[in-house]
Order: C-alpha cells, then sequence, then structure tokens
C-alpha cells in the first residue's frame, strides 16, 4: 500500500475500503452502536468544520486526528479520561474510512488492541437512522 498520509494521523484521501480494513477492522454504523453500547470509547475525528456542517453523534467525544499521542497517552494528563488501558474498546468515526483508517491504524500500532472505524463514516450512522444531533 502506498503511504498516503502526510504525517501521523492525517486523513488518507486514497484510501479504499480494502486498505482501511487492512488498517484496522471495520464495523457497520450498526455494529459500532452496539459497541458503543456495551461501553466502547466512541471518538469522531472530524473536523470542527465537518461537524458544523453535517452534525454530530450524542456522547461521542471529539478527537483531534493530529493529537493522537497526546489524547491516548495512557500516561498523560491530557488523555482521554475513559482511555484507562491498552484493551479499552474504542470505536473511530469520521466522514469516512479515509479519516478514521489510518487514526484506528495509529492506535494499534500505539498497542491498544480493541479499535475498529465505522464503515461509511458519519454520513452511513446517519443513514442508518442512528442517533445524531443536527449541526450547529
Amino acid at each position: 500500500m502506498t503511504d498516503t498520509t502526510a504525517r501521523a494521523g492525517a486523513p488518507a484521501e486514497n484510501l479504499s475500503l480494502d486498505e482501511a480494513a487492512a488498517l484496522a477492522p471495520v464495523v457497520s454504523p450498526a455494529e459500532a452502536a452496539e459497541l458503543v453500547a456495551e461501553g466502547a470509547f466512541l471518538v469522531d475525528v472530524r473536523s470542527e468544520l465537518g461537524r458544523s456542517r453535517t452534525g454530530s453523534i450524542p456522547g461521542a467525544t471529539v478527537g483531534d486526528r493530529y493529537a493522537i499521542d497526546e489524547e491516548f497517552d495512557l500516561a498523560a494528563a491530557t488523555r482521554h479520561a475513559p482511555v484507562v488501558s491498552l484493551d479499552t474498546p474504542i470505536v473511530v468515526v469520521c466522514g469516512s474510512v479515509r479519516g478514521s483508517g489510518p487514526v484506528a491504524a495509529e492506535l494499534r500500532a500505539k498497542g491498544f488492541t480493541n479499535v475498529v472505524h465505522v464503515e461509511g463514516g458519519f454520513p452511513a450512522w446517519k443513514d442508518a437512522g442512528l442517533p445524531t444531533k443536527a449541526p450547529a
């Protein structure tokens, strides 16, 4: 696979679904919602502009795809509080697998063992009739 990221966590604009699935497991929106209902940490790595245009997912934590090291460092005070161990279940959502795939892969490379990302991203989540908030 060709390196399609400019820096760690950057969106991979030319990433196919197969390539994204090779980075980290891809799950359907329904499967992702079930994982979240069972306690998985849902992190939305879309930009502020993306969320303001399309809406958000209630309960999702906004993550910065360019700050994965700081936000998921178990020893850092700046980490997301629900992330307590390398086996914390994490569901990554973006506008597509091109954004979530590299983030999920980076988390797996950091040693997280239970990371998936959502096939079709936020648009698929919304189209599946799962809970969303309207754009601000």
